[in-house]
């Protein structure tokens, strides 16, 4: 497991009230949402990314893959400067709990995308892994990586 403080960048947050809801700034989308919990996880990661170094440029959120012709959405995709996908990372709601089902969906978005880390996070808890396509396994990290 990952040791992460993502509510360290609360304060990086736009946060407004429009009529009857409340909405977030996304930085990468470069647009309002609708705030929910999952949303809110996302722009904490997308926070994380930002100020670990990672360009808003070479970050996606919430983009169309194709698995076994069944139209998904991922929530995130962090992809190295040759724009080669380097970490797909799924957001859950804080009181949805990370389990199984978390990790079959996340590996099913990496089937078309073959991302070399993925990261799985409800907010609290982290868990990211390093992909062996070879050996075809993975190994969990005590970290969230950046590329070179």
């Amino acid at each position: 497991m990952v040791e992460l403080d993502l509510l360290s960048y609360q304060s990086n947050l736009k946060v407004k009230k429009n009529e009857d809801q409340s909405l977030i700034w996304d930085f990468i989308r470069r647009k309002w949402v609708r705030l929910t919990p999952e949303e809110m996880v996302r722009q904490l990661v997308i926070q994380h990314l930002l100020v670990s170094g990672f360009s808003e440029r070479l970050i996606q959120v919430e983009r169309k893959v194709t698995y076994h012709g069944l139209n998904r959405r991922f929530d995130i995709v962090a992809y190295q400067k040759e724009l080669i996908p380097f970490l797909l990372i799924e957001c859950k709601s804080p009181q949805i709990t990370i389990n199984q089902d978390t990790f079959d969906q996340i590996a099913q978005y990496n089937m078309s995308l073959t991302v070399p880390f993925l990261w799985v996070t409800n907010g609290r808890v982290n868990y990211c892994c390093q992909m062996d396509y070879t050996n075809r396994s993975y190994r969990f990290l005590d970290h969230i990586p950046i590329p070179v």
